[in-house]
């Protein structure tokens, strides 16, 4: 039987650690007891649970407001409770959701919408929400506290072409204190350059790769769907963006941990908790942690002219 619903895939990051603090038993009732909470959250905005996959739930909504009501519960509710726990018994929440036509069978379902929410929530990384274009399209106006912001085109295993990727805000102290953050007064506010000549180059240790201004935006992160991968444990799977906007090279924080800009002059660093900055001139990005934590993979970035130059020094390997 075919449907039209929206899709959401909700699954617990960490399980692994907590299986060998807890052992088997223990950290099976505890992933149990949580699937279960996710179930009934859901439940209780009008989905209907299609089948729980170990440490995740696959949900199907009649529409996309209550869905997101409930993932936004979800992270909320969850955020809080595990701020109580110890580090290494924390089981982050991932989400990933999609609208659009499925086939349900034998209480089962099955399309490309079930697809795209298992790819989103692979890719999201703890603690946030990825949706599809067509859950925001199939949204009046997010509920108080909340907002929808465009990842741009995002490379998703299975498909001939990049989707356009949300995510949806759901910690009001983000969106107030890191949605945007400017390049620091006195460094200038951009190198701003023909489309036509710009181009960035990007070094990871002893390899290089080069991208024009009009082929970005471009992604860094540790997954084979990003155009510049950083394989390394502080990195997320889809870690940063860089993207050309109003004639300048932006740069994006996209991870769980964030991301942080220190210009070459000045001791200043940017902290970027999925923000954003305008690139200039030159100096360093830090991948994951703060440039303190003499692990964290540091990317060196310069603008010449119309060029960034990104080089990356520090634990890892590119491909």
């Amino acid at each position: 039987m075919g449907a039209t619903a929206t899709v959401v895939f909700a699954d617990l990051t960490g399980s692994t650690g907590v299986f060998e603090m807890l052992g088997n038993a223990k950290a099976t009732e505890a992933v149990t007891r949580l699937t279960q909470w996710i179930s009934q959250v859901c439940e209780s905005h009008g989905g209907r649970v299609v089948k729980t996959l170990g440490d995740g739930v696959l949900v199907v909504f009649p529409q996309s407001a209550p869905a997101v009501a409930a993932v936004v519960e979800l992270q909320r509710s969850h955020f809080t409770r595990i701020a109580k726990w110890p580090p290494k018994l924390r089981m982050h929440l991932q989400v990933g959701m999609a609208h659009g036509d499925i086939v349900v069978v034998d209480g089962d379902c099955f399309g490309d919408a079930v697809n795209m929410a298992s790819r989103l929530s692979d890719l999201s990384g703890a603690e946030q929400i990825w949706a599809t274009a067509s859950v925001i399209d199939d949204i009046d106006a997010p509920e108080d506290g909340v907002r929808f912001r465009s990842l741009g085109p995002i490379p998703i295993r299975g498909k001939s072409e990049p989707s356009v990727v949300y995510r949806i805000e759901w910690q009001e102290e983000v969106m107030s204190e890191h949605l945007t953050v400017p390049a620091p007064l006195g460094l200038g506010s951009g190198t701003r350059t023909d489309p036509v000549l710009g181009k960035i180059e990007l070094q990871w240790l002893d390899v290089n790769a080069s991208f024009r201004a009009q082929d970005l935006p471009i992604h860094l992160g540790r997954v084979d769907e990003a155009q510049f991968v950083v394989n390394d444990q502080h990195v997320s799977r889809l870690h940063a963006k860089i993207e050309w906007r109003n004639n300048t090279f932006v740069l994006t924080d996209l991870s769980s941990y964030g991301t942080w800009v220190r210009f070459t002059g000045s001791d200043t660093e940017l902290a970027l908790r999925r923000g954003e900055c305008v690139l200039h001139g030159s100096g360093e990005i830090a991948m994951g942690a703060p440039f303190s934590d003499f692990a964290v993979p540091t990317v060196n970035f310069n603008l010449s002219g119309s060029e960034v130059a990104l080089a990356h020094r520090a634990g890892g390997r590119a491909r």
